[in-house]
């Protein structure tokens, strides 16, 4: 049988790419620097190629070294999924479970979702983390997460994908405002310049601007927020109006304010809601699971 190299050794090289420092990466996978050092000299040995040069102060992970890297990285998640698939055979709804989902989202629907797999499944242990969904795919296609909670439509290419609700668009304006709208709203008789809308990292405002068929830049506001609390505020000071999902809305964004939502124009404008997982994970009934549930959640509100 063929002298094959190392999971630790591997995990090793992976964790020094990612950090981009000895010191860091040792600490990362909790053994001294020079233990490291050898386990990465001892896999350029096996493999019989140079991954790393190095002189006394920096290094760079050659050509071949960067290629090693990415499929090191797909085996260790692969070898991670084989031992949570043995771990909790028989058992798919217990464990741990790496959760990200975006800011439009978490703060809305997350909190219901962990109190009611608390009670449904009590040794379902989730880990949520909370960022933009390109950096969330990313997160994911390392094996760092296990499953996503995204707003569709986003390109998962490569990765499955389960819908579990649509979320209504509104639009929403301080309530003196009003009565300057006609119904059926009329984007060309909104002043230019009245439409605040999320940073463009944000897929909300892609999927607000196509659902609710606004087509005229000159009516979007130049200066883009971070958070939905933030475009809440900024409508709330008579500057203009946006898009918020329904979701935010039932959960109380509008509260203590003087705003009120408005059916946009468009044909029952809305998002998606779905969950995305890698293809290789053996954990496809947990996800199923978890994706009923959230379907009942989101019927609910």
């Amino acid at each position: 049988m063929k002298h094959l190299p190392s999971l630790k050794n591997l995990f090793y090289l992976v964790n020094l790419h990612q950090e981009q420092n000895f010191n860091r990466a040792a600490k990362l996978c909790h053994v001294s620097q020079s233990t490291l050092s050898s386990g990465i000299q001892n896999l350029e040995q096996q493999l019989g190629h140079q991954l790393i040069e190095r002189d006394h102060k920096s290094f760079i992970f050659t050509a071949i070294g960067e290629e090693v890297v990415q499929r090191a990285g797909a085996i260790l998640t692969d070898v991670d999924e084989l031992v949570e698939l043995v771990k909790h055979q028989g058992e798919p709804m217990s464990g741990d479970l790496r959760i990200g989902c975006i800011p439009t989202i978490a703060p809305f629907l997350l909190s219901r979702v962990v109190q009611h797999c608390k009670k449904v499944y009590p040794k379902l242990n989730l880990f949520l983390k909370e960022e933009t969904t390109d950096r969330l795919l990313n997160g994911l296609g390392k094996g760092e997460l296990d499953l996503l909670l995204l707003a569709l439509p986003v390109d998962t290419s490569g990765y499955h994908s389960m819908k579990v609700g649509i979320d209504p668009f509104k639009m929403v304006l301080h309530k003196d405002l009003s009565s300057q709208i006609n119904e059926p709203i009329d984007y060309h008789s909104l002043p230019d310049e009245s439409i605040f809308l999320l940073q463009a990292e944000h897929c909300i405002t892609g999927h607000a601007i196509s659902a609710c068929q606004l087509e005229d830049s000159a009516k979007v506001n130049p200066f883009s927020a971070t958070s939905l609390h933030t475009l809440v505020q900024m409508v709330n000071c008579k500057l203009g109006t946006t898009f918020l999902p329904q979701m935010a809305i039932d959960a109380g964004i509008l509260d203590n304010t003087d705003l009120i939502s408005m059916l946009p124009l468009g044909e029952s404008p809305y998002r998606d809601i779905g969950l995305v997982w890698r293809q290789t994970s053996s954990r496809l009934l947990t996800f199923r699971n978890l994706g009923l549930e959230i379907q009942t959640l989101l019927k609910q509100e």
